[in-house]
């Protein structure tokens, strides 16, 4: 159990500090300077844990230089805070509130460290948000050229076009690279290739998303990626269990992708036969599919790790 935990709450250009138990509570800029004094208020504080919520990426600079500075970091969910400080009574919202709720949230829940990604895994990350960014726009600018009703018009969006084409295949060969360099990833990448209809950039996603995939159990990367089932029961009430929260990004690629799959694979194909044969709506067979193809990944992903463990 951590004895003291300093909650920061993030913006743009401030950090709000407030350690529980002492109360000691001070206010930094959010630039390298102002990080530097935090970690120098934590370790004067005696703070075992810093805990900051999730805030746009405003929290990725600090997170990254304190733990560098050798102070230990969790990030939270932002929602889960809210509630928590709304439960205790606090409606209200500003800077300082927010970082008093933020610590003693982690207090309560105990929140472990979060590691920092490597080098290679943040690289891998935004080169995949690159690439999905550049897609989109190639998709927009496509839909105008079909549109545009004037040749001065057309050949203006085919030059765009042709720019964001030449930087997809940048991109894609950049992450094809990064993937086979790393000896796990490259093993990864062949294992989840093994089920057809598993592409590249499915691949990427994962593995840029959802680094957790082959670590975790079942249950927990399936509640990871917001495909667990919530319970909603009460008394003799046995209610509808919706999916909520999680990370968006993989679960948008796993409902695309596990239809898919689901017209090569026999297991896949024969789930998705005894969902539709029971009468299941649409919207529960796309979660239940997803789910499934999540949980035959983390096998396979927890095979492959453990294969490359033996093997090194």
């Amino acid at each position: 159990m951590n004895n003291s935990i300093c909650g920061v709450d993030v913006s743009k250009e401030w950090l709000d500090a407030h350690v529980e138990p002492s109360g000691a509570a001070s206010r930094f800029r959010n630039d390298a300077a102002g990080i530097a004094d935090l970690a120098g208020f934590c370790r004067a504080a005696g703070v075992e844990l810093v805990v900051m919520e999730a805030s746009g990426s405003y929290e990725r600079l600090p997170f990254l230089l304190l733990w560098e500075a050798g102070q230990p970091c969790a990030i939270v969910n932002a929602r889960n805070v809210r509630h928590f400080a709304e439960a205790m009574g606090f409606p209200e919202k500003t800077d300082r509130i927010d970082a008093t709720m933020i610590a003693r949230f982690g207090a309560t829940k105990k929140v472990k460290p979060t590691p920092p990604p490597s080098a290679a895994q943040m690289r891998l990350k935004a080169l995949v948000v690159r690439l999905s960014q550049v897609s989109g726009d190639l998709t927009v600018n496509k839909q105008r050229r079909c549109a545009a009703g004037d040749a001065e018009t057309v050949a203006s969006l085919d030059e765009v076009i042709a720019l964001l084409k030449r930087q997809q295949r940048r991109l894609e060969g950049e992450i094809a690279s990064l993937i086979d360099d790393d000896p796990l990833w490259a093993r990864l990448d062949q294992a989840f290739r093994s089920l057809k209809g598993v592409a590249d950039r499915t691949v990427a996603r994962l593995m840029a998303e959802l680094p957790e995939i082959g670590i975790l159990s079942n249950k927990a990367i399936a509640k990871l990626a917001g495909l667990a089932p919530i319970a909603n029961d009460s008394g003799k009430r046995s209610g509808r269990r919706p999916v909520r929260g999680g990370r968006t990004g993989p679960r948008a690629v796993l409902f695309v992708v596990a239809r898919t799959v689901a017209r090569y694979d026999p297991h896949m194909a024969a789930f998705y036969q005894r969902l539709q044969a029971a009468g299941k709506e649409k919207m529960v067979i796309r979660i239940a599919l997803a789910r499934k193809l999540l949980v035959i990944l983390n096998a396979k992903a927890r095979d492959a790790r453990i294969e490359f463990a033996n093997a090194t």
